[in-house]
């Protein structure tokens, strides 16, 4: 009899301490280090949401993945023991669809982007996302990849041939880099730096933003500027946490998540201009890929998309199609 009790004692405590989480605190945690385009977004979103707030929900924020990677991050979504996280390349391994992200060259700004997201992401993908239990908030930018190297500058894809180049853990962006040549080496971002000064990998590819807040150009001798992939990144929260948000918080992290998603878009074009300066001024070997060779080594890699993602084609299409508007 005691020993049920104590286990209806232990239950009743462990609700509790969840409806108290639900009521006191948000738990918004990212990957991305606190001086990179992401972490800097996160932030401003923080302090505008605790604001939005006020003194009754308490938004505790977590960078540099404190609270693990995003793999990570999104399990902890589903456990309900992180409430928000900023999600970028792997939301592929979720729901296929959102691999459109890591096709070559297909976005061409920020513009295009934002049409992007308003007539397919929001319609179409976050309903992809839903069903896998995950709910889309919002459109953030990582920003336009560039390669980084210590062996020569990337010119053409021959380039690459046998260099060890770090990806996500995105099939699509593994595909993408051997298909021109490289030996792609997926690990979390966490790990690059060590990686990248110890030779374990060659070189990488990501946002200036991500490469300055991480310092990588102190372990990289060259830098391609090459826009290959415009990485977006997304606010997310799971739909079970979701739903149980009150109707006043989930109205509030959409209006300042949309808020932040401009705050965000301006903050990448200025920082692709500044950071540019910063690299060339610091000493960092610059060059501008041949893009036509790329996109004609690229071929492949939408045919796979085609090939392997229900309705791909019809993707890519809509996206190329928004891109002249």
């Amino acid at each position: 009899m005691l020993k049920k009790l104590a286990t209806t004692t232990a239950l009743l405590f462990s609700l509790g301490s969840i409806a108290s989480h639900a009521a006191d605190k948000i738990v918004f945690a990212i990957g991305g280090t606190p001086n990179s385009l992401q972490g800097q977004t996160a932030q401003e979103f923080t302090n505008k949401l605790q604001a939005r707030l006020g003194d009754k929900i308490k938004v505790e924020y977590y960078d540099s993945g404190q609270l693990g990677d995003e793999r990570q991050l999104i399990q902890k979504l589903r456990l309900g023991t992180v409430d928000l996280a900023a999600i970028s390349s792997i939301m592929s391994s979720v729901a296929p669809e959102f691999a459109l992200f890591d096709m070559p060259f297909l976005v061409k700004d920020r513009q295009h982007l934002k049409r992007i997201d308003d007539e397919i992401v929001m319609k179409d993908l976050a309903a992809d996302a839903s069903k896998k239990g995950l709910h889309i908030v919002s459109t953030w930018e990582n920003g336009f990849r560039q390669i980084t190297n210590n062996s020569r500058p990337i010119n053409t894809p021959a380039d690459l041939q046998g260099l060890k180049i770090r990806t996500p853990q995105s099939e699509w962006r593994t595909l993408m880099f051997s298909t021109w040549g490289a030996n792609p080496t997926p690990m979390a971002f966490s790990e690059l730096f060590v990686a990248l000064q110890t030779g374990v990998v060659d070189g990488q590819e990501n946002p200036l933003s991500n490469i300055n807040g991480a310092k990588l150009q102190e372990v990289q001798k060259y830098l391609s500027i090459s826009n290959h992939v415009y990485s977006p990144i997304w606010l997310t929260a799971s739909e079970n946490g979701w739903n149980k948000l009150p109707a006043e918080v989930q109205s509030a992290i959409r209006e300042v998540a949309a808020e932040t998603q401009s705050w965000s878009f301006a903050k990448g074009e200025s920082l692709d201009k500044s950071l540019l300066d910063n690299m060339t001024q610091a000493g960092t070997q610059i060059n501008q890929v041949d893009r036509q060779a790329f996109i004609a080594a690229s071929k492949p890699v939408y045919a796979k998309f085609a090939e392997k993602v229900e309705g791909g084609q019809q993707l890519v299409d809509r996206a190329m199609a928004l891109a002249g508007e």
